[in-house]
């Protein structure tokens, strides 16, 4: 094998090797930045609920984020000069200052949840079947919280005054007939 065969090989092989690392780099499951910890309560029930929750009690949570707007104020720089007469000699200089201010603060807003061990295959197919007898799933009852199923549940809840969440509301499944309602 000559040698300019055997160079264009290497660089071939090196070519290679360098877009593999490049692409690898680019995965965003790989980004050590990326945050590994997800939020308790906001993609799936948490036992960890709001301070009080009762002991045994699941949740789900959304977030309303904070609302920031931005203050644009003049400021004295410096004051205006004026004569012994009363006259102005100099007018104040003033600069413009923009600062961003909190209208509402971020909120978590906590919702009771029934909790893992009563989420069985059955209940889902019950939860499918509830959903498709109001018209909000299409599918058959697979059992299986599979994305439209939560799509649909989660249509229902926004819709009846539930959470806007892909977390399944005590309430809605109370209003669904999925779970007991206690008596007063």
């Amino acid at each position: 094998m000559t040698q300019a065969k055997m160079n264009s090989k290497r660089y071939a092989a090196s070519l290679i090797i360098t877009l593999a690392v490049v692409l690898t780099g680019c995965d965003p499951v790989s980004d050590p930045v990326a945050p590994t910890r997800k939020e308790p309560g906001v993609m799936a029930a948490t036992r960890d609920g709001p301070p009080g929750a009762a002991e045994g009690t699941c949740w789900g949570r959304t977030v309303s984020p904070a609302v920031v707007q931005t203050v644009v104020k003049q400021v004295q720089v410096k004051p205006a000069q004026v004569n012994p007469d009363g006259t102005v000699a100099a007018p104040p200089k003033y600069r413009t200052e923009e600062r961003q201010e909190i209208v509402t603060p971020r909120v978590d807003n906590w919702f009771e949840t029934p909790c893992g061990n009563v989420l069985t295959p059955e209940f889902y197919a019950s939860l499918q079947r509830a959903l498709a007898a109001r018209g909000y799933y299409g599918g058959t009852a697979t059992g299986v919280f599979d994305p439209p199923t939560r799509a649909a549940m989660r249509n229902y809840q926004r819709e009846n005054g539930g959470p806007d969440s892909p977390v399944l509301a005590l309430a809605t499944a109370r209003l669904l007939g999925l779970v007991a309602v206690p008596r007063s």
